[in-house]
């Protein structure tokens, strides 16, 4: 077939906009497990640190297994692929009495919705003309509210199918646990729906560009590159970035920003919400029973949750792939390549927190997990919804 015949059906718009989605999904794909060993590999070097130990060390390139006289350490980096290879070769055991069907689905139904939250999370901008989001839908909030709930039916399932009372009492946990919270995540984000007036995640980014990220209590008006060459235009938008209703709004804001990292929290079963799992009561919760890969699953499942909730974290509150005077990649693929670095270092950053408070805070009793959700987050985010709606009426009027 000729090539310029090939270029052009490549290019019809149809077809573009498939293979693209496909090029996206798979790298995204990609990097997001690749991201997942890495995060694994932090935390061990996290906890030790915090720990005052040395970590792991010794796991590099085995040399002694090529014919060599001795292995190369590397720093430790070989555990992030000896963690799988483990896992794999493992035996997947099933215990009697199990329902053989839900057992080996409930794994699944973990892993499955944070993958699928990435599709509608801008990771960058543009990268030779290819908006960089795998589906760019107006609905993108409630999209991720939706897929993120089917999560607890893979826990509970598991507890259920695993015909054993301590998976049992961790799918029930985890269920009250997740339900709970939903509420008060699902509030928080109204008051963003209010001030951007969009559910679209790519235009609450856009709306930080031109506005500035939802966290800051004060933000340059017009702020570029150009304008730190020019001192006078740099004064003027600095003076014009002083707003009484920004800073009115950055209340409310900041509100919901940490009722929203804190539900996260709890969404992905991360210490100190982990009582789904609690090793010293449950044994391990509702993945007890589970072995091999089925059980790297639910691991491989928190870590995703907690790559994607980082994700809509950095996207909604923090200008999402934007950084100051850093422009997009209309203004060329490098400038575009620095967004996706600049998504992907912000998410590091939040996974780096989620990271230092599991190995630096207790595990809450159930009851005050309850009761920091009912009657601490869930009164608190319907009164931020009313406090941002007077902010605005007085405001505009």
């Amino acid at each position: 077939m000729d090539t310029a015949l090939i270029l052009h059906f490549l290019t019809t718009p149809l077809v573009f906009l498939i293979w693209t989605t496909f090029l996206k999904t798979f790298i995204l794909l990609n990097v997001v497990l690749g991201v997942v060993s890495v995060t694994v590999f932090a935390e061990r070097k996290v906890s030790a640190f915090i720990q005052d130990r040395t970590g792991p060390n010794r796991v590099g390139i085995p040399m002694t297994l090529l014919g060599g006289k001795k292995d190369i350490p590397l720093w430790g980096l070989g555990q992030m692929i000896a963690d799988p290879v483990k896992l794999l070769t493992k035996e997947n055991f099933v215990p009697a009495g199990v329902n053989k069907f839900f057992f080996w689905l409930a794994p699944k139904l973990v892993l499955l919705p944070p993958l699928l939250v990435l599709a509608v999370l801008p990771f960058g901008s543009s990268l030779f003309g290819v908006e960089m989001t795998i589906a760019n839908i107006n609905v993108g909030v409630l999209f991720i509210f939706a897929v993120t709930s089917l999560s607890v039916y893979g826990i509970t399932i598991a507890g259920w199918a695993s015909n054993s009372k301590f998976p049992f009492i961790g799918g029930i946990r985890s269920s009250s646990q997740m339900i709970s919270y939903e509420l008060s995540l699902g509030l928080s984000i109204i008051p963003i729906f209010m001030v951007c007036g969009t559910l679209n995640i790519n235009e609450i980014v856009d709306w930080q560009i031109k506005n500035g990220w939802l966290v800051a209590p004060y933000w340059p008006h017009g702020f570029s590159l150009d304008q730190l060459l020019h001192p006078k235009d740099l004064i003027h938008s600095l003076i014009a970035g002083v707003s009484l209703e920004r800073f009115l709004l950055w209340i409310p804001m900041m509100v919901s920003f940490v009722i929203f990292l804190v539900s996260i929290f709890a969404e992905t079963n991360r210490l100190p919400f982990d009582l789904p799992e609690a090793e010293q009561e449950l044994v391990g919760g509702y993945h007890t029973e589970y072995s091999s890969m089925n059980f790297a699953s639910f691991f491989l499942g928190e870590y995703a949750a907690m790559f994607a909730g980082s994700g809509a974290i950095v996207s909604i509150f923090l200008g999402g792939w934007s950084l100051p005077i850093i422009p997009d990649g209309s203004h060329g693929w490098v400038w575009g390549l620095v967004n996706i670095g600049a998504w992907f270092a912000k998410v590091s950053v939040i996974l780096l927190f989620m990271i230092w408070i599991r190995w630096t805070l207790p595990r809450f009793r159930y009851d005050q997990l309850m009761k920091l959700g009912w009657l601490g987050f869930f009164p608190i985010a319907l009164f931020n919804i009313f406090l941002t709606a007077i902010i605005l009426a007085v405001v505009h009027h």
